[in-house]
């Protein structure tokens, strides 16, 4: 299945994406309720501002009666207070609204992608991911805190106005639309064009957080070989595409600003000559035209707001877009209901499996093994010729292509994640390490020593002999462990690896070049703990060192995609001999 996040434009229409927006409100109906009332409050105070103004000109102020006007601008400071504590309402709602919504949406978010698969975080850099997480999500969240209601609310202004404004003066107010509604189709016209931008821009800025993360995690390498020149020339160039995709960005929204405000301007300009040749006319009185035009200025107002509030939704749009593409993904890996069964003496078994990655390139093709209860098996060959893609099949880190696994009887498929780690152990050819201490790290995962006290560990390390291993830390079980496992050599996060696998007691335990970094003492000591497991383990051991796989019960000699099984370990010999000679 291809899992790649690819940066393509949106089909969707901006209906269907607002739609698919909604759900992500659907717990906050209550603080949104009241928010939207206080924006209607807000907006409709606003409203009665230009109408008492009017009034306050033609009937007092005009005929000299100015204890009215005191009585009205009292009435106004009162409405503007109101309107006050009204928008203030409305927007500490909506901060709220968009912190416990961006809080849902990255918990969601991070958790659909812990449940996919390892095809898709080899086919997606990490720094675009955290980019998704972190940036994106944070533009939703300003969306919804800031945009959304006020969008509503300054709709809702620019309704009552028009409304008010046709009631006074109809054919004015219709001259007063004009500009607005040639703004409006130039908005439709550009629309995709800047949602489209925006897309890039945040795609060029996952490109660029996925090119920090990847030189300064392999930062040793690079001084190592003395290349700093290569990573700063390369981090420069995309650095610049950033720049430039970020600038066209801010170009493509900035310009409903501008645009806005040109309507803004050439509106009033209208009203303000059609309405002084109509007071010379003695069509309109100078209250009505000031009342008029303080109306249209609420109505442009939110007009030229709304121009703000569209690039901001565009990127918003965009961002959902990117968010979005990972939470449709869904895993290669289900658990399925029901599946074939055969094989119950094996404890595993490959019928004629068969793998490919996603570009095509086949890996095993048609292999059969059978893993009995209690024994030892090899998996040997040269580099690249599938020895831990078979075992990842093994763990079900993936999926063949054909064919079918069985565990203990049963398709592999129709375990669940937790009742198959709890038979499986792997021990990764490079093992990561949380940050915390050795014990957090040995503990991981386990169902019964997660919380339990050093002693209590202690106690169960010594029942499986892995005591002497703790020896290998300055410090023991209090050990100190950095982000990442830096500080650490190799072989010690290995240890760690192996005393965590051996500690879940697993029924199939799999060493994936386990003994590789570790010296000739702590590799006798380990095969000495392999020997104390119970007898019905069964052991897959990946090496490249054939004193390690001396004593298997069966070696495999895997290479080109086909598996050999090796009678014997001079077998085993043979077959690597001869395929280095014809190397």
């Amino acid at each position: 299945m291809n899992y790649t996040l690819k940066t393509t434009q949106s089909k969707k229409s901006m209906r269907e994406t607002l739609f698919d927006l909604m759900p992500l409100l659907s717990p906050e109906k209550k603080a949104l309720f009241f928010a939207l009332a206080a924006t209607l409050v807000n907006s409709g105070l606003n409203l009665l501002g230009p109408l008492l103004l009017g009034i306050a000109i033609d009937q007092y102020i005009a005929k000299g009666e100015y204890a009215g006007a005191v009585w009205i601008s009292l009435a106004l400071l009162g409405i503007f207070a109101l309107a006050f504590v009204a928008g203030y309402t409305q927007t500490t709602r909506m901060g709220s609204v968009g912190q416990r919504t961006l809080f849902r949406l990255r918990n969601d978010l991070y958790a659909k992608i812990q449940e996919l698969p390892i095809a898709f975080f080899h086919q997606n850099a990490t720094g675009d991911l955290i980019s998704r997480i972190n940036n994106d999500t944070e533009k939703l969240n300003q969306f919804f805190s800031q945009s959304l209601v006020q969008f509503f609310g300054n709709i809702f202004i620019m309704s009552g106005a028009l409304v008010l404004m046709m009631i006074l003066h109809w054919d004015l107010a219709l001259l007063a639309l004009v500009p607005a509604v040639v703004v409006i189709v130039i908005t439709q016209l550009i629309s995709p064009w800047v949602r489209q931008t925006n897309q890039q821009s945040q795609a060029a800025t996952g490109s660029l957080s996925a090119e920090v993360g990847e030189g300064l995690s392999n930062f040793k390498a690079i001084v190592a070989f003395h290349r700093r020149d290569y990573f700063r020339n390369h981090f420069a160039g995309i650095n610049k595409s950033a720049y430039r995709a970020s600038l066209e960005a801010a170009i493509a929204n900035q310009l409903f600003t501008p645009l806005y405000g040109l309507a803004y301007h050439v509106a009033q300009l209208t009203i303000l000559v059609v309405g002084l040749m109509q007071i010379q006319a003695g069509a309109l009185s100078i209250g009505l035209l000031i009342s008029f035009l303080a109306l249209a200025n609420r109505f442009y107002e939110p007009f030229r707001f709304l121009g703000q509030l569209w690039a901001s939704f565009q990127s918003a749009l965009a961002a959902w877009d990117r968010v979005a593409r990972i939470l449709s993904l869904k895993t290669n890996l289900p658990t399925e209901t029901a599946g074939k069964t055969g094989y119950p003496e094996a404890i595993l078994k490959c019928e004629q499996v068969s793998f490919s990655y996603e570009d095509g390139t086949t890996v095993l093709h048609d292999i059969n093994v059978t893993l009995m209860q209690g024994k030892t098996y090899a998996l040997v060959g040269p580099t690249g010729g599938g020895k831990t893609t078979t075992a990842s099949l093994f763990a079900r880190l993936y999926d063949p292509s054909s064919g079918t696994i069985y565990l203990k009887g049963k398709d592999i498929r129709t375990y669940t994640e937790a009742e198959r780690t709890s038979m499986i152990g792997f021990i990764l050819q490079d093992p990561f390490l949380f940050s915390g201490t050795v014990q957090d790290n040995i503990v991981y995962g386990h169902p019964t020593l997660t919380k339990c006290d050093e002693q209590t560990l202690l106690r169960a390390m010594d029942k499986w002999h892995i005591q002497p291993l703790i020896q290998k830390f300055p410090e023991g079980l209090s050990t100190t462990i950095a982000r990442g496992g830096e500080g650490l050599s190799l072989g010690q996060k290995q240890l760690i690896a192996f005393m965590r696998a051996v500690l879940r007691e697993p029924e199939l335990l799999i060493l994936d070049e386990a003994t590789a970094n570790v010296d000739t003492v702590t590799e006798q000591l380990l095969e000495d703990i392999l020997a104390q497991l119970p007898k019905t383990t069964t052991k897959v051991i990946i090496a490249h060192r054939l004193g390690t796989i001396e004593n298997a019960d069966e070696i495999f000699f895997i290479n080109g995609g086909t598996l050999t099984n090796a009678e014997s370990f001079g077998d085993a010999v043979a077959l690597i001999s001869k395929k280095k000679s014809r190397s």
